[in-house]
């Protein structure tokens, strides 16, 4: 017997969620971006492990299909955090002074 599932909470949640993300990186200085980045790769990488559960789960269809989804795009966060980290970090560098 499937459950039946109440949509609109979650609906709620995910909008409450984004407005309330969105106010707060708007406030984040410049200063702290790669400290950010990194938090938010940590965010992503339980987001990465939630997502393979689900995916690989026993779920309807539907759910793993989002399931994937949400992998791909938590994975797409965590390699682009790292590649702009890392150019965030060379700009950095002296050059002339590398070992």
């Amino acid at each position: 017997m499937i459950e039946q599932i109440d949509y609109w909470p979650m609906v709620f949640v995910f909008m409450l969620s984004t407005f309330i993300g969105v106010g707060v990186i708007r406030r984040v200085s410049r200063l702290l971006h790669t400290p950010l980045m990194s938090i938010t790769n940590a965010i992503s990488a339980i987001a990465v492990v939630g997502s393979i559960i689900v995916t690989g789960s026993e779920h309807p269809p539907p759910i793993r299909i989002l399931g994937a989804i949400a992998l791909f795009s938590s994975m797409t966060n965590i390699v682009s955090g790292f590649l702009i980290t890392d150019r965030m970090l060379k700009m950095f560098k002296v050059k002339g002074k590398e070992k």
